[in-house]
């Protein structure tokens, strides 16, 4: 290595003690000096001792001079931090742990990849100035959250990779690792929705929650807003809106999943969607515009979609639609594929958007598939206003019933011209 790129590496060195030395130097900025065991200056020291070893280390076995000064570095900064900790009865580990990243930090950037060791360090020093954030997450968590989370991940990583990478059925449309790895595409997508509604929810009003519920689950975000729109009828107009909104959401999710499934579908996907979608969006300000005021925040009862039992829901249904439409096509053709969209929209269109998703990469037509999933989205949307005239009575149903329509309307129009 020459001199001048030595140089600069060193300098990344430097500055990797710098900005790591900089959080923690504020956190203690209140405490005397000589009354903490580092600071800013320590850990830019910190940074450049790792560099300089690194660079040591270049004429002599590296691995071994890293790990002798580093073990040394680890044993005097740990015994200086242990008696500030016997003095102030604070016994975190954090401090000791920054400081022995951030001699490793600088001797990467010398001896190893510098943009690795960059990346390192700043994920460092956002990890420990996000401290409070952090801490008040994990408090805010249910150890079921947890539990379903560490099992889903569990399962994932050991079971994914021994799942058979083939079709298993007779009908040739059932791939075990395909279909669970479908599985946690959309369960990962409605958590988004599902972390939105505990982070603000009622909060932030009836908006955000129809957004952030239309992530997770459109249909139980309209009967939650629809049950509100019976109580408080005064406030329809703007409950009717945050329905409209969360139709538009689940609208968005499967264009957005569809089509990174199958990049092919967009050419089908794409007119109908953004016209139906448009029509909700117009519907759903115009009726803002009317009652920007309502009585009362929703809460959203929605379940984790990270739980194993709704994973294991959703998985189980990918499959039995795959079969079916696989199933009916090869006894009547595309005309089966058509029923089983209109059926499985009733009820949801997660499950058939990924089926016809990963169909069209495989055994049908696009332009089939896409025709599938446009169908079931309005089968689901003309559904969805049924539930919201049942739960919330005909101020809503009304509302939402002739948005719905304009949008359905507008969305056929679009496929037979641009079809």
């Amino acid at each position: 290595m020459d001199e001048d790129a030595l140089l600069s590496r060193l300098a990344v060195s430097l500055s990797i003690g710098l900005l790591i030395g900089l959080e923690r130097g504020w956190r203690t900025r209140n405490e005397e000096d000589h009354q903490r065991a580092a600071g800013l200056r320590t850990f830019a020291l910190t940074g450049l001792t790792g560099g300089t070893t690194g660079a040591l280390a270049q004429h002599f076995d590296a691995a071994v001079v890293i790990g002798l000064v580093f073990l040394g570095f680890s044993a005097a900064f740990t015994a200086y931090h242990w008696l500030e900790a016997q003095a102030e009865r604070n016994y975190s580990a954090t401090s000791v742990i920054a400081g022995m990243s951030t001699f490793l930090l600088g001797a990467l950037a010398v001896v190893g990849d510098l943009t690795a060791a960059i990346a390192g360090a700043v994920a460092a020093a956002v990890l420990l100035a996000l401290r409070e954030q952090l801490h008040r997450w994990v408090a805010s968590l249910s150890w079921s959250e947890i539990r379903s989370g560490l099992t889903l991940l569990a399962m994932t990583f050991l079971m994914l990779p021994i799942l058979p990478n083939r079709l298993v059925d007779p009908w040739n449309a059932v791939n075990p690792y395909e279909i669970w790895l479908l599985t946690i595409l959309i369960a990962t997508v409605s958590f988004a929705g599902y972390v939105a509604i505990r982070a603000f929810g009622g909060r932030l009003g009836v908006l955000v929650t129809a957004v952030a519920g239309g992530l997770a689950s459109s249909t139980a975000t309209t009967l939650t807003l629809s049950r509100l729109a019976r109580r408080h009828p005064e406030s329809s107009a703007l409950l009717s809106s945050g329905v409209l909104l969360a139709g538009l959401t689940m609208i968005i999710r499967v264009a957005i999943v569809a089509t990174a499934l199958s990049p092919s579908l967009l050419f089908y996907l794409k007119w109908p969607l953004l016209a139906g979608g448009a029509a909700l969006a117009i519907g759903a300000g115009m009726l803002l515009l009317q009652n920007p005021g309502a009585s009362e925040q929703p809460e959203l009862q929605v379940t984790n979609p990270l739980e194993l039992s709704p994973a294991l829901k959703m998985g189980a249904l990918i499959t039995a639609v795959m079969v079916i439409a696989q199933a009916l096509q090869q006894s009547f053709g595309n005309a089966g594929i058509l029923v089983t969209a209109a059926a499985a929209g009733i009820a949801d269109v997660d499950a058939i958007s990924i089926s016809m998703a990963r169909m069209a990469t495989q055994t049908i037509q696009p332009g089939l598939a896409a025709q599938a999933i446009l169908i079931a989205v309005a089968m689901n949307t003309l559904v969805k206003t049924v539930m919201a005239a049942w739960a919330g009575g005909f101020a809503i149903g009304s509302r939402v019933g002739a948005v719905s329509l304009f949008g359905v309307a507008a969305g056929l129009a679009a496929s037979l011209y641009f079809g």
